[in-house]
């Protein structure tokens, strides 16, 4: 009889949850064991949307106030090669959240934001579920947008607690998806409708992280902080407004939401330095891909400094984002790191930083843990894929590959002639000059390994 991953998972876990109640059953003299046990790290994943490449004064931002996020690179790593898993929102989560191609976790584009719609697969496994099944309290707070039914809500992939909207965004205030009718409710706690009217989302997310921080535990924890900023609505406090009031728009809209995101990002961590357990807490940070150019967020507002692309995008602008990971006392500090690295690279890092069991199938993310520990280390990756509706990149080395590119930037018109698109990033950052014409075995090169890991997906 042939068991599936996420069954081998979840009896696993059974096995560790009965380990747990007999540990608490067991006399005071099993008192070392227990030490041992919440000895371990605990992992909080600051995952931001819509965030543009440099849009943090570390990454080159020149007219924004980020003092907190700044922090985090100041008492950890800072990656300057770092890529998204996918240029729109679910597939991205989707690959961080399983180590996988957004294609081979069951999440090739954006899940509806429909309630009682399916999303990721109940079979995928999780962060979540892995950092369960290896004894941690596990949290997601803020945005979803990977599933809108029991079986693929977060309580269904491995987090304990959840609150949060499930669809692709909402209006901070009133917590209604509104972009297109019937205007509907999605604020949720458990799996249940909960309301909390004319409050102020980023707030209520800030509050729901703090508890869950101070909750008293004998266990490590493992918190997925999903934060649906700077994302649209573009909705700053303001004290932000008034302070970028001076910036045109819609950078002026942007950038007063991006420091009110900053500040939430700072109440956070100064709640775990009050709660003593900053050093013994892993921060890593992400956006979700690159800002947006839909109309929605007035045609743009954010910044992608060098880089051509955006949103939607496989040039280096909507998959290239800010990244860092600190653990202040055991990793470097103030470092930065050039290596290529993904998304999907998060859940065998964590893994590996925690001791915590990879999940029993194929994996696409590689764990960073020497790139962390060492500037001179090797990416894990000789190449990497992405690949969003008909729009497909391949890089390796300083070569990358696009087919069918879109420039959601409009920088320089797609031709006919651009189907196939190389550039050589180590010359050509801007993405502005295609060679393919004239390396044309480089493309063949790439093209061979874009169609096996179409194979390696098909199979």
């Amino acid at each position: 009889m042939i068991f599936s991953p996420r069954f081998i998972f979840s009896r696993l876990w059974l096995i560790s949850f009965c380990l747990g109640i007999l540990e608490i059953l067991l006399p005071a003299g099993n008192a070392a064991e227990v030490e041992t046990k919440t000895s371990k790290p605990n992992v909080i994943i600051i995952f931001t949307d819509d965030q543009g490449s440099i849009d943090v004064n570390c990454y080159g931002a020149k007219d924004l106030i980020t003092p907190h996020m700044d922090s985090i690179a100041d008492r950890g790593i800072r990656f300057t090669q770092f890529y998204a898993s996918a240029p729109v929102c679910s597939p991205s989560r989707a690959g961080m959240l399983t180590g996988r191609f957004p294609r081979r976790a069951g999440v090739p584009g954006n899940v509806s934001s429909h309630k009682g719609k399916s999303g990721i697969p109940p079979e995928q496994i999780t962060i979540a579920e892995m950092m369960r099944q290896a004894g941690y309290q596990t949290a997601h707070i803020g945005k979803w947008h990977l599933g809108y039914n029991p079986q693929t809500m977060p309580n269904g992939q491995g987090f304990d607690f959840s609150f949060g909207h499930m669809g692709g965004c909402i209006d901070n205030y009133s917590h209604f998806f509104y972009w297109n009718g019937p205007n509907r409710h999605d604020l949720w706690k458990n799996g249940k409708e909960v309301w909390h009217d004319g409050e102020f989302f980023p707030d209520l997310m800030v509050k729901q992280c703090q508890a869950f921080i101070k909750e008293p535990r004998r266990k490590p924890f493992f918190l997925y902080w999903a934060i649906n900023v700077p994302h649209y609505p573009l909705q700053g406090k303001d004290k932000w407004r008034k302070k970028y009031a001076h910036l045109d728009s819609p950078r002026d809209k942007y950038a007063a939401f991006v420091s009110t995101m900053d500040e939430c990002i700072g109440e956070v961590l100064k709640t775990l330095d009050e709660c003593q357990l900053r050093e013994q807490t892993i921060v890593i940070f992400q956006s979700d891909h690159g800002h947006s150019h839909e109309e929605r967020t007035f045609g743009g507002g954010g910044n992608a400094g060098p880089y051509r692309g955006a949103k939607f995008s496989l040039f280096e602008g909507g998959i290239r984002v800010p990244a860092m990971i600190s653990w202040p006392g055991t990793i470097p500090e103030g470092e930065v790191r050039q290596q290529l690295a993904t998304g999907c690279d998060w859940l065998p890092t964590i893994a590996d930083l925690t001791d915590s069991p990879l999940p029993p199938h194929k994996l696409d993310g590689k764990s960073l843990k020497t790139v962390i520990e060492s500037a001179d280390a090797e990416s894990p990756h000789a190449d990497f894929y992405w690949q969003i509706g008909k729009s497909w990149a391949i890089r390796k080395g300083n070569w990358k590959l696009l087919g069918n590119p879109r420039d959601t930037s409009q920088q320089a018109p797609i031709t006919k002639d651009d189907q196939l698109f190389l550039v050589d990033l180590s010359k050509d950052i801007g993405e502005k000059q295609n060679l393919a014409a004239q390396n044309p075995e480089k493309v063949k090169e790439l093209k061979q390994i874009y169609h096996s890991y179409q194979k390696s997906l098909s199979d």
